[in-house]
């Protein structure tokens, strides 16, 4: 009897794998309770995001571990030695110590996307040559998660379970063998039904969008997700399916077409245009665009755009169509907002497009992009050539003009300084031959949040980090037009201010799904009747809106609308939120996954609060018969542009 080897002895390689994977569970955990509280005024944590969780958890760490568990349970007795334990023991350290680095580090970004990064992000990145300092500089900052990781690293380390096998557990061979066969054999299954999210034929691979069903907002998807399956799941994926909502094209035209065919019988009017898409600059922090918030006590800090949108005509709800530069520019410049991804980082970027440049280039207009960042920096030369700018001017330009300062004026990380970039750019357009269409990105309200050292008395630390870089902008912007105004182009030039995207908040109206998207689009025509219109728009109506200012005869496409000839009750505006879209129009906002309407708020529900969809019979009153015919027509309406766009992306069909 003393030869019988105890079970546990036989079938410890399986509880030690077993063991180690409980392990990485709770390393996951730890990292979504970091990430929440990284994101804390942002995400709302319950008791169903944390079930959600566990879900995409399991997926993640079964794709991430498969190998270290084929290794350990691969039925070769001749494999049980220190040396190849230690291997595996390292293999599974390695692996698991990536994935909670990917989850911290996107703790910090997510303020800057509010959703978990996926594989387009090193597309995205890909022309950077400071990431070094980046990252650098985010250690420093974030000390606290270097220290946490090396905390959980170790944890994993110490926690790591190894087989206790001897040499007479080996005997006989085949018995050992034939174990670890069963063992590996019998946790297959339960692999594939992990990675795959459940065991039904019904279940279809767990994709990013499924997060919403666990989540009372879009936001907080990306607390029940994890970074390394939002990863893993945009591998090489197709970006773009087709929905057949409408089975007939006629009627999918009828209901919406982003094919512009102008009925304006006034000549065009050359006039020149000028785009400033302003690094981060929400709408939360221009005191003129929130009169109404606190009570009017909220003074904002751009005392400059104040004073140009008393000049101006701006409106009551304005929203960008994505979260980052990258989806800016598409939807300022070509009228195409964000779905999914990036467009520019899609396959569909290699889709024959239009824009500002290729259709005022083809009238005689010289065109030209400004950009203070090192040539290719986020990919905004690549987009500008493609969309028809003839000249493109970056840091490396603005170094070869003795008139400027070179690389003094560079921020260290990004860009040059935006108060002499801006300089630069109207002294160039003084340079250029009219008519001439312009854009100009700029940089300096950006992370790491700093001012040129000559400012940093005059922009002190205040409120949150982003506003002393604000009213650096600001005034850098009042400058540009200080100099504009001196030039004979001038009067006849339509300037249109916009930002790239929002940024830190510190208020809880730009807090919420919609909040988030919450952008300035002013129009300044010198010499035009100032106002604020009663309308929603947003960053695609940019394009069809100065096309109507300049009565632009052919036909173009654009997924916007003419803003100033289109009644309020027909303006609406759409972004997307991570597996979910969010459609404004008709007093509503609508939030859609894809497949059906989640949620309807009262634009009046500044803060969304109140999800009509959820009301009771007994709450139901007279207005619910308003609420129910605006859902049928704002989901139709949503469905159509959701169609549209999609067919269009994958057809290759951009173009009139």
């Amino acid at each position: 009897m003393k030869n019988v080897l105890p079970l546990n002895r036989i079938y410890s390689p399986f509880l030690a794998v077993l063991w180690n994977l409980l392990l990485v569970y709770v390393v996951y955990q730890i990292a979504r309770l970091e990430y929440y509280l990284e994101n804390t005024d942002l995400l709302n944590y319950t008791v169903e995001v944390w079930q959600g969780g566990l879900l995409f958890d399991t997926s993640a760490i079964l794709y991430t571990n498969a190998l270290y568990v084929v290794l350990m349970l691969f039925p070769l007795h001749l494999k049980e030695n220190a040396v190849y334990q230690r291997v595996c023991q390292w293999l599974f350290v390695i692996v698991n110590a990536l994935t909670l680095a990917f989850n911290l580090m996107d703790s910090v970004y997510f303020r800057f996307t509010m959703r978990r990064t996926t594989t387009t992000v090193f597309d995205e990145f890909s022309n950077e040559h400071n990431l070094g300092g980046i990252f650098l500089t985010e250690l420093l900052r974030h000390w606290y998660l270097v220290l946490l990781f090396a905390l959980v690293v170790v944890l994993l380390w110490k926690g790591y379970a190894k087989p206790q096998l001897d040499q007479r557990t080996l005997r006989p061979w085949w018995r050992y063998s034939l174990v670890c066969l069963f063992s590996l054999l019998l946790f297959t299954p339960f692999c594939v039904a992990g990675m795959r999210g459940g065991f039904t034929t019904a279940v279809r691979p767990i994709t990013i969008s499924n997060a919403n069903q666990y989540a009372s907002r879009p936001t907080d998807a990306a607390l029940v997700l994890n970074t390394p399956f939002a990863l893993i799941r945009t591998i090489g994926k197709n970006t773009f399916e087709v929905p057949h909502f409408f089975a007939d094209q006629k009627q999918l035209e009828t209901v919406f077409s982003p094919v512009h065919i102008p009925q304006d019988s006034m000549p065009m009017q050359k006039k020149n245009v000028v785009i400033l898409i302003v690094e981060s600059f929400g709408r939360e922090y221009i005191g003129a665009l929130n009169k109404t918030l606190e009570h009017g006590t909220y003074k904002g800090y751009t005392p400059h755009v104040d004073s140009l949108i008393a000049h101006s005509i701006t409106f009551t709800r304005s929203y960008c169509n994505g979260r980052k530069s990258i989806d800016g520019m598409p939807s300022i410049l070509s009228s195409i907002p964000m779905f999914v991804e990036p467009f520019f980082l899609t396959p569909a970027s290699m889709n024959h497009v239009d824009g500002f440049a290729s259709l005022l280039g083809a009238e005689g207009y010289q065109t030209a992009f400004f950009h203070g960042a090192q040539r290719g920096s986020m990919g905004f030369m690549a987009f500008a050539r493609h969309t028809g700018f003839q000249h493109y001017y970056g840091r490396e330009d603005y170094n070869d003009d003795p008139r400027f300062g070179g690389d003094d004026d560079f921020d260290g990380m990004w860009a040059i300084w935006d108060e002499p970039f801006l300089q630069y750019y109207a002294t160039k357009m003084s340079e250029m031959k009219e008519p001439f269409m312009t854009a100009v990105f700029t940089a300096s309200s950006h992370h790491p949040y700093k001012v040129p050292e000559k400012y940093k008395e005059r922009y002190p630390e205040e409120g949150i980090e982003i506003h002393k870089c604000i009213r650096y902008t600001d005034m850098a912007i009042g400058r540009f037009f200080e100099t504009a105004r001196r030039q004979p182009w001038f009067k006849n030039t339509i300037f249109v201010l916009t930002s790239d995207h929002t940024n830190l908040t510190d208020h809880a109206y730009y807090q919420t799904d919609l909040g988030g998207y919450c952008s300035p689009i002013v129009i300044y025509e010198p010499g035009r009747q100032p106002e604020m219109q009663d309308k929603i728009a947003q960053q695609i109506d940019i394009l069809p809106t100065v096309l109507g200012m300049l009565h632009y005869q052919k036909p173009y496409f654009a997924f916007g609308i003419d803003v100033l000839n289109t009644p309020a009750e027909d303006t609406w505006a759409v972004n997307y939120l991570f597996g979910t879209y969010q459609y404004v129009k008709h007093g509503h906002v609508l939030q859609f996954d894809g497949q059906k309407t989640k949620a309807l708020y009262s634009l009046q529900d500044s803060l969304m609060q109140h999800n009509l969809l959820l009301k009771s019979k007994a709450e139901a009153d007279s207005s619910l018969i308003t609420h129910h015919s605006s859902l049928q027509t704002m989901e139709t309406e949503l469905k159509a542009i959701i169609q549209q766009y999609m067919e269009r992306m994958t057809q290759d069909r951009l173009k009139p």
